[in-house]
């Protein structure tokens, strides 16, 4: 639905606005939550009188992140602006307005040096994938899903996007094709481990022929296995579903696996630049905020203190 603002400021002012989350950008998630914020800020826009997008000034912009900033998070106050200055960078280059009135209005500071998802240590890891039951064709599915996502430092939205095809053999070798931001594939080799689960998984589904179909499939209420893909939700639901069975904190993520996978590479010698070119990071400050190494040597600092 197109907020009342962008209706009232016109016919072609609508159709840029249209253009803006159809033809620049690509990824879906991003999409909804930019189109989110946009709207948002659109409506607190309505609702204090400002009727039109050429009414907006960048103290209006101002007074709606102070607002922002006292009800939300840092990073989304950031994520909220940058929707807002790209849509009217968009409309000043179609002339729909003048000026951005959000250019030269700055968010609140954040700067993360460690990331926050949960990671799990080596061994917890290797005992949630033993704890799944492969008798079953769901779990065989799980174990796969799971093991792309660790071995591969895959994030689960290009695990759950693979099709059978993405999973393809190269010379001695498998490797795996994964869908990533901006319509993007990355191509990584894959783990033995990784290979031996999605082998085992598609040998027993049945879908080596099906190339074009989804590899990761939903499954209907008799457990049986679905032309559907896995969506992000219920991989994120099955993750904790197989955290709880194996004794794990259920405050792990899918986004665990991915700086789990990350820590153990580093733990075992790899280097900061392998890892991020595996991980797809465009930069390297990105990568390190999944290395948690430091995490076990501030604790076995700690208890050096013999009271």
């Amino acid at each position: 639905m197109v907020p009342a603002v962008v209706v009232a400021s016109g016919e072609a002012t609508v159709r840029r606005f249209i253009e803006f989350f159809t033809a620049t950008i690509r990824n879906g998630n991003t999409r909804t939550a930019y189109a989110r914020a946009v709207s948002a800020f659109l409506e607190w826009c309505r609702v204090r009188s400002v009727h039109r997008l050429a009414d907006i000034e960048p103290i209006t912009v101002a007074a709606w992140v102070e607002e922002l900033q006292q009800h939300r998070s840092a990073p989304t106050v950031k994520q909220h602006l940058a929707a807002v200055r790209m849509l009217f960078d968009w409309l000043v280059t179609g002339q729909v307005v003048r000026v951005n009135p959000a250019a030269s209005v700055r968010g609140p500071k954040y700067v993360i040096k460690k990331g926050k998802t949960p990671v799990l240590a080596a061994d917890e890891c290797r005992r949630l994938l033993q704890s799944i039951d492969t008798s079953s064709i769901s779990g065989l599915r799980d174990r796969a899903l799971i093991g792309i996502m660790v071995f591969s430092f895959a994030r689960v939205s290009a695990t759950v996007a693979m099709n059978v095809g993405d999973f393809y053999p190269s010379g001695t070798r498998w490797m795996i094709r994964l869908h990533e931001k901006g319509g993007k594939f990355h191509e990584v080799p894959a783990h033995h481990r990784a290979a031996e689960f999605v082998h085992a998984y598609i040998a027993a589904a049945g879908i080596g022929d099906d190339r074009r179909g989804p590899l990761l499939r939903a499954l209907d209420r008799q457990r049986r296995l679905t032309p559907t893909r896995v969506k992000r939700g219920d991989a994120l639901r099955m993750v904790k579903r197989r955290a709880a069975k194996a004794g794990l904190p259920t405050t792990i993520t899918c986004h665990t696996f991915r700086a789990t996978g990350i820590t153990a590479y580093l733990e075992a010698g790899g280097t900061l630049e392998h890892a991020q070119a595996i991980a797809a990071h465009e930069s390297p400050r990105t990568t390190r905020l999944y290395d948690r190494r430091a995490d076990a040597l501030t604790l076995d600092e700690i208890e050096r203190i013999q009271i």
